[in-house]
Order: C-alpha cells, then structure tokens, then sequence
C-alpha cells in the first residue's frame, strides 16, 4: 500500500521508539513499563501507517462524471449559496471522514484553479453542521468548461493540519491528490445545481474513484 509522504515523520517515529522498546525488552531492560510500551508504540505505528495509506483510485472512463473528493460517509446534500468562489446558488456534498478512512484528497474534475482560501477556525467534531462555517478550513475553486467547482477541506476535532499542494493558476486532473487532512475531518464539495447528482445521503464513497454528478452544461 502507498503511503502518503507526510505520514513519513510519524511512522518513522513510531518504529523507532518501538523498536528501541523491543530491543529493551529483549535485554531486561524496564520491566514491565518498557513491555507496555512496546506493544503502545507498535500499535500507533502500525496505525499511522494505516492512517496516512494512498491508494490509487480507479477512475470512471467517462470524463465527464463527477468523482469523490475524499473518502467517507456522506452525511448531507443541500442546495445553497456559495458566496466566496461560486458567487451564487450551488449544491454541497458534504462527506465526513472517521480517522479510519483514507485522508488524501482528490480533484473531484480537471480544469484550472481559479481560488485557493485558507481560514483559521475551531476543531468542533466534522460531524456538526457548523463545522462548515467555524473550523479551519481550505477552499479550492476549480473552473471547468461546465461551471464552478468548489472543494472545501475541514479539520474536526484532533484535525491540526490541512494540506492543499496547488496554487491559482495551476492545473488539476480528475483523481489527481490535491491535499491531505490529518487525523478526523470532513469535506464539503459545491457544484453547479444544474449538474446531475447521482450519490445520496448515507453512500459510503471512495475518495477519486466513486461517481457524485455529472457534469452539463447550463440550460
């Protein structure tokens, strides 16, 4: 299994204090203390590298379907107003990600990115409805021949770092990883309303590789 290259740090981290523990326990050194905490350490390490796993996504054939930005449950779909990129109505897919789903995200479309917005915030649980509004959070605005896409990336409750790798200007593919979310999070997706939706509330979904819309062009 790939693994996301800021998961290094931590699963380095874990193997050589476990390590460093087992090789204690080997030689009597500690006791019981140092035996706990070699199970502890390998138990964390074993879960960061589960935790920050990349897989590659199998992508629908058909370019002009919508994938999942991340991977997750999807709690709610609602029609709003998009007032920082889309300017207007739009509709959100909001998807809630558990600390044992898979926290790489994907482009949901390919196009351009035409925004890009960091916002400092809380770290409420991802769950709750207005995480959307007060936790920190990253806006990513991709233009497309068909319209308007906005992907928000939102910390939750023991979330301490959001990832977002391109800049305005560049160009994104569809599937492509764009960012990552550490540790318990949620991402909200805002397409045109015009755009066929074809998830519904309660899907599981698989970050680049599960269809959400299609894209059309606007009546």
């Amino acid at each position: 299994m790939k693994l996301a290259r800021e998961g290094y740090p931590f699963a380095a981290a874990g193997l050589v204090f476990a390590g460093a523990c087992w090789v204690g326990v080997s030689f009597g050194v500690g006791g019981l203390l140092v035996r706990v905490l070699a199970w502890v350490f390998s138990v964390l390490a074993i879960f960061v590298l589960w935790f920050f796993r990349d897989p590659e996504p199998t992508l629908p054939a058909d370019t002009d379907l919508v994938v999942s930005p991340g991977q997750g449950k999807i709690l709610l779909i609602e029609d709003v107003e998009e007032p920082s990129y889309m300017a207007g109505p739009a509709r959100k897919i909001t998807i809630f990600l558990s600390v044992f789903d898979v926290h790489v995200q994907r482009a949901p479309v390919s196009g351009t990115v035409a925004h890009k917005k960091y916002t400092p915030g809380k770290f409420a649980v991802a769950w709750l409805e207005k995480a959307s509004d007060d936790n920190e959070q990253s806006s990513l605005g991709i233009a497309t021949p068909f319209g308007p896409v906005l992907v928000r990336q939102i910390a939750g409750l023991i979330a301490r770092r959001i990832i977002t790798d391109p800049e305005e200007g560049d160009s994104v593919e569809r599937g492509r990883r764009f960012g990552l979310i550490r540790f318990g999070s949620r991402v909200d997706l805002f397409l045109p309303r015009h755009w066929d939706v074809m998830c519904a509330v309660g899907d599981r979904v698989r970050v680049g590789e599960t269809i959400l819309a299609r894209q059309k062009k606007a009546p």
